[in-house]
């Protein structure tokens, strides 16, 4: 299973070019990003050691506000859907919907997420597979 980021920002998203066409060069591709962590599992796991390991944001059902919020939108916003029907809409078991508030620098988030991220990779090591 591989995990895998979604946002419009990268060069290799397909609607790249039309964001880019429309965004103010000034402002950037925005605050929301996705991360897809494949199972419902992972992705509450991840966003476990953000909040409460690297202090990276807060497990929100709302996405507005100035701190940093995330979301399992399969277990969350998006809860009321079938599985086709979310299936049919993009959206993945394991996705994380992230909106990255304006406190703290980049730097700080970029740190945060990266323990979050060795935390996960150390418990798969210590638990085997079935943690990874």
């Amino acid at each position: 299973m591989e995990d895998s980021v979604i946002y419009p920002g990268l060069e290799d998203h397909p609607h790249h070019a039309l964001l880019k066409s429309m965004s103010n060069n000034d402002y950037g591709f925005g605050g929301i990003l996705c991360v897809d962590m494949g199972t419902e599992e992972r992705a509450n796991r991840l966003m476990h050691h953000l909040q409460n390991g690297t202090q990276f944001g807060l497990m929100a059902v709302s996405l507005g506000y100035y701190e940093t919020l995330m979301s399992c939108s399969g277990s969350s916003t998006s809860s009321e859907l079938s599985v086709h029907e979310r299936e049919v809409a993009g959206i993945p078991p394991g996705l994380i919907r992230m909106s990255i508030g304006y406190s703290g620098s980049l730097e700080q988030r970029w740190s945060q997420f990266e323990r979050a991220l060795i935390r996960m990779q150390e418990n798969a090591n210590l638990f085997g597979s079935k943690a990874h």
